[in-house]
């Protein structure tokens, strides 16, 4: 806790717009701690619930989430990997996102409780849209083929495959999906097969792609950061939440 406080201090700031100040918010479920961060720039504002990627919640989300607060969009980013647990290594991340692939129950439960936290905090959660990069992406596809009444899905570099089993038929509100070209990790086959997927199922979707993107391409300070991409991708990602939720 002292360490992600730490880093909350550092990355933190009153927005120009709002003077909204975010806090890092420590909840349970099933009895196990977890720490996420929630910011709001007015009562009832609009909502965007953050998934981090396999590092889990960093420094990174918080900036991203203060970047949303300036322009009037409340954040809950949550934490699916529980209080403390911020892998740095390969190994140490495939292993906490691994588990959750392995077992989606828990993953929805983590999303749903997280939501619930939320509400508790006094977010607007029935005007709300879920956004993740990376594994976060995953996770929000995960949610909306769970059924969540949620208005919108978007995903930066986001994984794309569907398990076994699983579809689109339950899935609501509307889709963007963020995907740069150049991404090995997550091919192209991959986003033309959930176009085909969303297309069957009816859901309402919109997919781009940035030429020469690679995997992380929003990441600032990567290697893979992409800064063109990224620009693009911010900019509709912020107009998909003024068409999608209410002001």
């Amino acid at each position: 806790m002292r360490k992600f406080i730490i880093i909350f201090l550092l990355v933190s700031f009153s927005t120009a717009a709002y003077g909204a100040a975010g806090a890092p918010v420590t909840y349970q479920i099933d009895g196990q701690p977890y720490e996420g961060y929630y910011i709001t720039p007015f009562e009832q504002a609009p909502l965007v619930l953050l998934i981090h990627d396999w590092d889990g919640l960093t420094e990174y989300e918080v900036i991203r989430a203060n970047m949303l607060a300036d322009l009037g969009y409340a954040v809950f980013a949550l934490d699916l990997f529980g209080a403390g647990v911020r892998p740095t290594k390969v190994t140490d991340k495939r292993q906490h996102t691994g588990e959750l692939y392995k077992n989606r129950e828990k993953m929805r439960a983590l999303m749903n409780g997280a939501l619930e936290t939320a509400r508790k905090k006094g977010a607007n959660v029935e005007n709300a849209v879920a956004a993740g990069y990376c594994f976060g992406g995953a996770a929000v596809l995960e949610w909306a083929r769970s059924g969540a009444e949620l208005k919108g899905f978007v995903t930066f570099h986001g994984g794309l495959k569907t398990p076994e089993g699983q579809d689109y038929s339950n899935a609501r509100g509307k889709f963007l999906i963020l995907h740069g070209t150049a991404d090995t990790a997550i091919p192209m086959e991959q986003f033309a097969d959930l176009a085909v997927q969303l297309e069957a199922a009816g859901v309402d979707h919109e997919m781009t792609t940035y030429g020469g993107a690679q995997h992380a391409f929003t990441v600032f300070g990567q290697e893979r950061y992409q800064e063109t991409a990224d620009k693009k991708s911010w900019r509709r990602f912020v107009d998909f939440l003024s068409e999608t939720l209410k002001r």
